[in-house]
């Protein structure tokens, strides 16, 4: 059996040696001819899965190690009788932990001492939406969540409009990429609602590029009172528009779900879903193939102000400013060059770990503290 998988896929051989043949291959430009004769493809979102890419192979399992699916045509692989599989949730950990260093980075750039001064809108409460509707719930802020589908289904007095959701402190997106049906998304924040922000909002995207009309973006940032934005994900990548990614607060190369716990979830559900495919035991997990952190600990006494020992935990593991700095050296190069670099971004992203992988000792702290740390989803040492 061949398999052809996308060479940033982690673990590939830890899953799947015993499976078949593994051939890596560049994701981003993965030819019809180099995928013809595979049994298995195994993607990211990068690559485009479709008739075009399939037609005349003995491909017969397509999965992709991502909690996206837009690149991939579903219907024709359907008709064509080829098994997908997808990662759903795998990283919303990930992009939960970059969401909130990014809020830390905030409170602090606007001096804001207590994070339930803040309101967050959260447009798409899905895996990852709906896994950052939980932790700020449980951190006390208010949150206002537009998501039509789960609101139809769901009763709580955090869903609200589109709308309603902009006018937060925080606008938080995390919808997919659709260009159909009663609530398409592709710029869904187009130029009239992103004049309707103002200088005292942040806007994150860790969503789709093209959720957000860039060039309109672009235009809002060199007007008057424009809102602090936040961008992981672009339009045209890996060819960002460099003037845009100067005119952000923070910039940074589509890595926000890229903690090596969330990689290597996606890897273990395309395994698992390709063992039920073949009728084979799935006998690997995730959690034995993970190395030890090179953080493993911190210690905080009962002196320690509790916005203070969380900021510091937080940043200890994550800081997006080191990202944003290793995309901005990339806005140097040649034009001809920014689009490979922003792709080594990806492929060579150093390891970054999970807050679950770090133990916080506390010694004679308050039960705020630690009840903050453990919604944080840091381990405990009483």
């Amino acid at each position: 059996m061949v398999i052809v998988a996308d060479e940033n896929i982690p673990l590939l051989d830890s899953f799947f040696d015993e499976i078949g043949a593994i051939r890596r291959v560049s994701g981003r430009e993965l030819t019809a001819a180099e995928v013809r004769d595979a049994d298995v493809l195994l993607v990211r979102s990068v690559t485009q899965v479709d008739e075009a890419l399939l037609r005349g192979s003995r491909v017969k399992f397509v999965g992709t190690a991502t909690i996206g699916t837009d690149h991939v045509d579903q219907r024709w692989l359907q008709e064509q009788g080829i098994r997908f599989a997808c990662a759903p949730g795998c990283n919303a950990n990930s992009v939960v932990e970059y969401v909130l260093s990014v809020l830390s980075l905030h409170a602090e750039r606007l001096d804001i001492k207590d994070w339930t001064d803040l309101s967050v809108g959260i447009v798409g409460a899905g895996n990852v939406g709906g896994a950052l509707w939980r932790t700020l719930s449980r951190l006390g802020i208010t949150v206002r969540v537009c998501d039509p589908f789960r609101e139809s289904e769901e009763d709580s007095d955090d869903f609200g409009s589109l709308d309603q959701a902009l006018g937060c402190d925080v606008v938080s997106l995390h919808t997919p990429l659709t260009h159909t049906g009663g609530h398409p998304t592709y710029h869904m924040l187009d130029r009239q609602r992103l004049a309707g922000m103002n200088e005292n909002q942040l806007l994150i995207n860790t969503s789709r590029g093209e959720v957000i009309d860039c060039d309109a973006l672009l235009d809002r940032l060199q007007a008057s009172h424009a809102p602090t934005v936040v961008l992981d994900v672009w339009e045209h990548e890996p060819e960002i528009n460099p003037r845009l990614a100067q005119g952000v607060w923070l910039a940074t190369p589509h890595i926000a779900g890229y903690s090596l716990e969330g990689k290597v979830q996606g890897t273990e559900v395309i395994y698992q879903a390709l063992s039920r495919f073949l009728g084979l035991p799935a006998r690997k997990q995730s959690g034995q193939f993970l190395p030890e952190p090179p953080l493993s600990k911190l210690a905080f006494t009962r002196s320690a102000q509790a916005r203070d020992a969380a900021d510091t935990a937080i940043r200890a593991c994550y800081d997006p400013r080191r990202d944003d700095a290793r995309l901005r050296r990339t806005l140097r190069l040649p034009a001809e060059e920014r689009g490979a670099a922003f792709d080594r971004l990806r492929r060579d992203y150093p390891v970054r770990r999970e807050f679950s992988s770090v133990k916080i000792q506390l010694k004679g702290t308050s039960r705020s503290l630690q009840d903050q740390f453990r919604v944080l989803g840091f381990k405990l040492k009483l």
